[in-house]
């Protein structure tokens, strides 16, 4: 038995050694959208953590599907490890330890029981390819006899206990009452007694049944070495177990190297454990859940699985980091129960139905009373100047306003006729004065200083249609100066119109006189 302080110094033993590792996937960590850790990994393939197990590579289904086995005269040409010795000695050895169970294997990742988890758990990978080569080997030997039964039953132990029960006569007839539902049991009898398949011969039909008892052998073994698998992993890691399964759990601490090996990754890249690194080929592989980008096994398990297509890589990210926490509640045995594994799970459910549920729909807010007390508002000087600055102009009050008896003025233009009101009767320094106003009100002290200092005198203001050319008869176009010009005018003007009237007029010569009117 080792002490306290040498299991601390093994601990950080392990640390220190895996310090390559913490680098490599603290520099992926939050870049969610990048390849973490996966730069020096070829197409196709499972990045593998310092210190953990490759997992077994699962078959695609349609690959299988494709295959022509109606060629091969046995099913132990393409099956081999039902009677292999690796399924034999991995049998033996969960058969030994359900008897004497390793003490140390909940502290020791090391433990030989530990490694027998992970690499079950990999033979279970291993029998499921074994089962769908099987199947299709019963398929196209047995399609002959029966060929629409393949379209009928999919499962492959259902579709070879349907194949026994029928068996090879020269009518398909048998009690497949407690294999399918009621429904397909209907159906899958009245196609057998209308079907066109020719019967088998005795040599053929022992390779189906020979074919038939291997799947049944298979399934056995993948049932056992479940079992063991669950109850160990759910005393190695209750919580992690709790809330991804125990075929997820085994799968992620195998690849990771253990909880120690677990708890040192950071838990934005835990959901990529298991991901394929995509091949650049230029096709497309979204469709497949496999070969999706920084999809790993997390987005197996069935809580990612059960929630919508569109939440799944969210939802493997919250997984993802719940899987963290409770890494390391396991590694610190705090609870040996799983309680805090379902209480994640349960936030977890919480949360994947909180994604799935429609938005809230906008509420339509009522009008406020008419004898509602409105809200006061802010005052002092910038208000003023913001009222003053939007303020209604004199123009535009005049033109709300209308005489009483008289029919107001009004202009159109592209079929729009608008009243002038009382503008036709102000005065014509109504729009000078309220853009005088307005645009006081916009400046600044600053700018208003500056307005003062340049504004000219009302008497000094010059006309904007004023020129400097003039056109003579002699010259052509003449270059003068307007105040030369204006002192002319107020010269004259002080002349002849001094008190209003024409102040200069000749001697004698009035009205009635020899003069201006006269008759002479």
């Amino acid at each position: 038995m080792t002490s306290l302080a040498d299991e601390v110094m093994n601990d950080l033993d392990d640390l220190g050694s895996g310090s390559e590792l913490d680098d490599e996937l603290d520099a992926a960590d939050g870049d969610a959208e990048g390849d973490a850790g996966m730069d020096d990994v070829p197409a196709g393939e499972v990045h593998v953590p310092e210190g953990g197990i490759k997992p077994a590579e699962e078959l695609d289904s349609d690959a299988v599907n494709q295959m022509d086995l109606t060629g091969v005269t046995e099913v132990g040409k393409v099956a081999k490890l039902q009677n292999g010795r690796n399924m034999r000695e991995v049998l033996q050895k969960i058969d030994y330890y359900r008897e004497h169970p390793d003490p140390n294997l909940a502290s020791d990742p090391e433990s030989e029981e530990y490694q027998l988890i992970v690499q079950a758990n990999n033979l279970s990978v291993e029998i499921d390819n074994e089962m769908l080569v099987v199947h299709k080997f019963i398929r196209d030997h047995y399609l002959p006899r029966f060929p629409e039964l393949d379209s009928l039953v999919s499962a492959p132990l259902p579709y070879c206990r349907v194949i026994l029960a029928l068996g090879n006569g020269p009518e398909l007839q048998g009690d497949i009452s407690g294999i399918l539902p009621s429904g397909s049991v209907m159906a899958v009898k009245v196609t057998a007694a209308t079907t066109k398949g020719q019967q088998l011969a005795d040599k053929e039909w022992n390779v189906v049944k020979g074919a038939c008892d291997m799947m049944f052998k298979l399934d056995e073994s993948k049932r056992k070495i479940l079992e063991y698998v669950e109850s160990r992993i759910t005393l190695l890691a209750p919580n992690i177990s709790a809330i991804v399964g125990t075929q997820t759990a085994t799968k992620i601490l195998g690849i990771a190297g253990g909880l120690h090996g677990l708890c040192r990754i950071p838990h934005s890249n835990i959901y990529l454990l298991g991901a394929v690194k995509r091949a650049n080929t230029g096709f497309s592989t979204a469709s497949h859940s496999i070969d999706r980008l920084h999809t790993g096994f997390i987005y197996q398990c069935p809580l990612v699985q059960h929630t919508r297509a569109e939440d799944r890589m969210k939802a493997q990210r919250k997984v993802g980091a719940k899987v963290a926490l409770a890494a390391r509640v396991d590694i610190a045995k705090s609870s040996p129960t799983g309680a805090f594994g379902e209480e994640m799970k349960g936030k977890l459910e919480a949360e994947m139905e909180r994604l799935a549920r429609p938005p809230p729909k906008k509420a339509t807010k009522a009008l406020p009373r008419p004898d509602e007390k409105k809200k006061a508002r802010r005052g002092g000087k910038r208000a003023r100047k913001a009222k003053e600055a939007y303020a209604m102009t004199e123009l535009r009050k005049q033109q709300n306003r209308i005489k009483f008896g008289e029919a107001e003025e009004e202009v159109g233009a592209y079929d729009d006729v608008a009243g002038m009101g009382m503008i036709g009767s102000s005065s014509g320094k109504v729009r000078a004065n309220v853009a005088e106003a307005r645009s006081k009100a916009k400046l600044s002290k600053q700018l208003k200083g500056r307005l003062g200092s340049i504004k000219t005198t009302p008497g000094t203001a010059t006309s904007g249609l004023a020129t400097s050319l003039a056109f003579t008869p002699v010259q052509g176009l003449e270059l003068v100066d307007p105040s030369k010009m204006r002192s002319k005018v107020d010269e004259a003007n002080a002349k002849w119109f001094a008190d209003g009237a024409f102040t200069h007029v000749q001697k004698g010569g009035g009205i009635g006189k020899n003069g201006i009117g006269s008759s002479k």
